[in-house]
């Protein structure tokens, strides 16, 4: 139900703009909700709580990006940094009866993508520490044969590019190859407000995200219907024989 949410209702009649995106994410969700819909992991890059001088974009940058997945027909889950302790043994190295139950939640969620979508921020001209966290408590065989878009974001006037730039080979080496396109976000403060709603331009933003979410979708959908066919692990099994090889697709 639509408008079934009071928090929602709420929302909509304090801000004519939350209204007005709503409503357009209604629309495209009506008109290009896809017959092969993905199930798209999306791991969020920041652990920040705070400022200074400027409010947290994360948040508000994900919440876009989940917006513009959902309206394209697309199903997600969020995998959030701030629920990971800093990396002390990964998930492949435990005794499959000694993994944290919270390891083998998250591993499931990323098993069974379809593909990923990583949201970043720059820090010192490469990507988040909470995002790298998150994918090296995995092996790459969780990854692996599956696509990833990738969208970096700052508060200054080059969105992030560089990060985007470092995280592309990371994925690479994990299997899930970054799509061509990617989406940077400058000045995202000035962009969006605290629902990940554009405070103006809406369609040309929302706009912006089809580039690349058409290729992750593409690649997304075409890896699925191959793998029901065949098992790309058949020729490339994941390698398990001591622990150094147990990050290897």
């Amino acid at each position: 139900m639509l408008f079934g949410s009071r928090k929602l209702q709420a929302r909509i009649r304090a801000s004519p703009r939350s209204l007005a995106y709503f409503l357009m994410c209604c629309h495209r969700s009506f008109t290009t909700t896809r017959v092969n819909a993905l199930n798209i992991a999306v791991i969020t890059g920041t652990t920040r709580t705070q400022g200074p001088p400027r409010p947290i974009l994360g948040p508000r940058v994900a919440s876009f990006i989940t917006k513009s997945l959902e309206a394209r027909g697309n199903t997600y889950t969020v995998v959030d940094p701030n629920s990971f302790e800093l990396l002390d043994k990964p998930q492949f190295a435990y005794a499959s009866s000694q993994v944290p139950a919270h390891l083998k939640d998250v591993q499931k969620i990323l098993e069974d993508a379809d593909a990923y979508v990583c949201v970043t921020p720059e820090y010192n001209h490469a990507p988040s520490p909470g995002l790298l966290n998150v994918l090296n408590h995995f092996g790459s065989s969780t990854f692996s044969f599956k696509p990833s878009a990738i969208v970096s974001y700052s508060a200054g006037q080059w969105g992030g590019t560089r990060a985007a730039i470092a995280l592309r080979p990371i994925l690479s080496e994990l299997g899930c190859l970054p799509v061509s396109a990617m989406i940077h976000l400058p000045s995202a403060q000035e962009i969006f407000d605290e629902d990940g709603n554009p405070y103006e331009n809406t369609e040309k933003w929302q706009n912006y995200t089809d580039r690349c979410f058409s290729q992750l979708e593409w690649w997304g959908t075409a890896a699925k219907k191959h793998k029901a066919e065949t098992d790309p692990f058949d020729q490339s099994p994941s390698l398990q024989k001591d622990p150094s090889q147990r990050n290897a697709p």
